[in-house]
């Protein structure tokens, strides 16, 4: 199976060429692309990337994009891309948000991450199985992106997304039994002497997003271009979006 993965929600994006099979899922290709011009470069780098392997675009199987959480523009532009494509090419979509891409890559031996290793460095020697877990995006104007999933041997289960001021995450991370993970050195130093324990994990990009996606087409979690949306990090000052599941 060939996954197309992209992730366009922040200032730096990529896409990536993925392939799965019997022997496992591995990187074929992951292609940078530069923040600000993603609307001029996507359909360009997708094109060149395929062709680059040998590929046409009736090859790709499947779909992973990162949903969010992002920016306005960016995710569009990503989202649009890959809609068009899934719906000429009538093949699956897997949407994923980075937070849940995180939780996932915690428990991945492919990123060389020892989750377990991470939590006797943090003094917790706990069990991680169905364990709660946050972790945190910089959303800027003192503010994070915050969400808790609970690990599974599957797929990371959300139980929250939302967005929090520095000290709301300073009061989340000193009640957890886990230490707050971020790709981020802001949050980072903006949490250093507070409650609770904070460690930096590898940043997303379209191979992790790929490499979720797709276990969740195989797992048959997929969404059609109509029900693709964007958990946008602001729609507009005056409209913050936040998702929460059903108690």
């Amino acid at each position: 199976m060939l996954i197309l993965g992209a992730d366009t929600s922040g200032k730096y994006g990529s896409i990536a060429l993925l392939r799965g099979d019997a022997g496992g899922l591995r990187t074929v290709e992951l292609v940078p692309l530069q923040g600000g011009t993603f609307s001029a470069q996507m359909i360009p780098q997708i094109a060149e990337l395929l062709s680059k392997h040998g590929l046409h675009k009736t090859d790709v199987d499947g779909f992973a994009v990162a949903s969010g959480p992002g920016s306005f523009t960016g995710l569009r532009v990503g989202l649009a891309a890959i809609k068009a494509l899934a719906e000429i090419l009538q093949k699956p979509i897997a949407a994923v948000s980075l937070l849940e891409v995180m939780v996932a890559e915690l428990r991945s031996d492919e990123n060389n991450f020892d989750f377990s290793r991470k939590q006797r460095d943090a003094g917790n020697s706990a069990s991680t199985e169905h364990a709660l877990v946050v972790v945190t995006l910089d959303a800027g104007r003192n503010e994070t992106y915050a969400g808790e999933y609970q690990i599974d041997e599957k797929l990371p289960v959300c139980v929250s997304e939302s967005l929090l001021t520095l000290d709301e995450l300073a009061v989340r991370a000193s009640r957890s039994q886990w230490p707050i993970y971020t790709p981020d050195e802001s949050v980072i130093a903006a949490l250093s002497g507070r409650d609770g324990r904070v460690l930096r994990v590898p940043r997303p990009n379209a191979v992790s997003v790929a490499r979720l996606g797709y276990r969740k087409i195989l797992a048959g979690l997929t969404a059609s271009p109509l029900e693709l949306d964007a958990n946008y990090i602001r729609r507009a000052d005056a409209e913050i979006k936040t998702v929460r599941k059903p108690a």
